[in-house]
């Protein structure tokens, strides 16, 4: 599976834009602020339905405009299929595969798995458990709708469940039956939520230690633990002793929602103790043991996205991962990067199949590099 063609009509930066990519390799050569990094995030859009960098899709409308629209072709055994994703200000997000539009965006989640490694990824390390749990939920969402249909019913019955306290703050009563009722659900879809969750850290943890190892040629040891208020405990418990905490706060202080997942350097938490080039590698050893994961448990290979990748390695290990490709370890990928004759050296270098564009600031694309497949 790979993406063959992609449109771009008032999508950021662009107003108008039109790319046929390589199967394997394609990189995106400009200046900073040209918009390399937002082809990269429409072709995460075509993929999960959603931009990489935010939840509010009127911000990647080109200044002036009313919509975006996002098309791409994927081809997948010899096949084609088209998918479009459009947003309008003053509609709902539309999403089209084969001219079927989907009831549901998350049907579509999962059928084009993506992986984006991106300077944005460090909020992994430097911020709250959020963003290590929305981690957890992006890798098993892309392979379990099951997953990704309890995530989303457990944070609105959460949602439900706190509105419901707040009003017993406010009328000063408790109802525990009526409370339990939500009760019933959060169990349900938690414990569900926890289980896949244990199994992915279980599973990730020693490829993500392999490719740290290979990343940094084995200078520190690394871990990954998954730390929730249910282990050692079931669900039931955990709600029926925290019931009072949650009459007097008026919210629901245990559950899933607290859940994170520890980050450790030689013992030590990564973020107070790990450099800035060794949080790097953490993270992008992170990422790329979630590309194998996805592809081991989807059986697809996911497109990789690797934006500004030399923020993050030096041209040997860019070398390393580009050559992986040439393996057929990763299958299609896309790189950004502001040095244009570094990319061209590593890649005449290998001799791999690839396209290369030069990305101007005026919107400009030009193929500057090629070498074809016999695909």
């Amino acid at each position: 599976m790979y993406l063959k063609r992609l449109n771009l009509t008032n999508f950021k930066n662009y107003s108008s834009a039109y790319f046929e990519f390589s199967p394997r390799i394609n990189c995106f050569v400009g200046s900073n602020g040209s918009g390399k990094t937002n082809i990269l995030d429409s072709i995460h859009y075509l993929s999960l339905a959603k931009s990489y960098y935010s939840n509010i899709d009127s911000i990647c409308i080109n200044h002036s405009e009313d919509f975006f629209i996002i098309e791409g072709v994927f081809t997948e055994d010899d096949s084609e299929s088209p998918v479009i994703c459009s947003f309008h200000r003053q509609k709902q997000k539309v999403l089209k595969r084969n001219g079927k539009e989907y009831d549901r965006l998350i049907d579509h989640v999962g059928r084009y798995p993506v992986v984006m490694i991106s300077p944005a990824d460090g909020a992994l390390v430097t911020e709250g458990s959020e963003e290590r749990r929305k981690f957890m939920n992006k890798i098993i969402s892309q392979y379990d709708p099951v997953y990704l249909d309890s995530i989303l019913n457990y944070n609105k019955v959460i949602l439900q469940r706190n509105r419901l306290l707040k009003s017993y703050g406010k009328a000063g009563n408790f109802d525990p039956e009526l409370t339990g009722v939500y009760d019933v659900q959060l169990i349900k879809y938690g414990e569900y939520i926890h289980r896949e969750r244990m199994k992915l850290v279980d599973e990730l943890t020693p490829v993500f230690n392999d490719y740290y190892s290979f990343i940094s040629s084995g200078s520190e040891t690394v871990q990954l633990t998954y730390k929730s208020q249910l282990s050692g405990t079931d669900y039931e418990t955990l709600l029926r002793t925290s019931s009072e905490k949650d009459r007097v706060l008026e919210y629901t202080t245990a559950g899933i929602h607290k859940d994170d997942l520890l980050f450790e350097m030689n013992g030590y938490p990564a973020r107070s103790f790990g450099s800035q080039g060794q949080q790097k590698s953490f993270l992008v050893a992170l990422k790329l043991a979630k590309f194998d994961f996805i592809k081991r448990k989807s059986g697809l290979t996911p497109i990789l996205l690797l934006d500004d990748i030399f923020d993050k390695f030096d041209s040997d290990r860019v070398e390393k991962i580009i050559k992986l490709a040439g393996n057929h370890r990763f299958a299609q990928i896309f790189i950004t990067d502001t040095d244009e004759m570094r990319m061209k050296g590593i890649l005449a270098r290998l001799d791999i199949v690839h396209k290369m564009f030069r990305i101007r600031k005026d919107g400009e694309i030009e193929i500057i590099s090629e070498l074809k497949s016999d695909i």
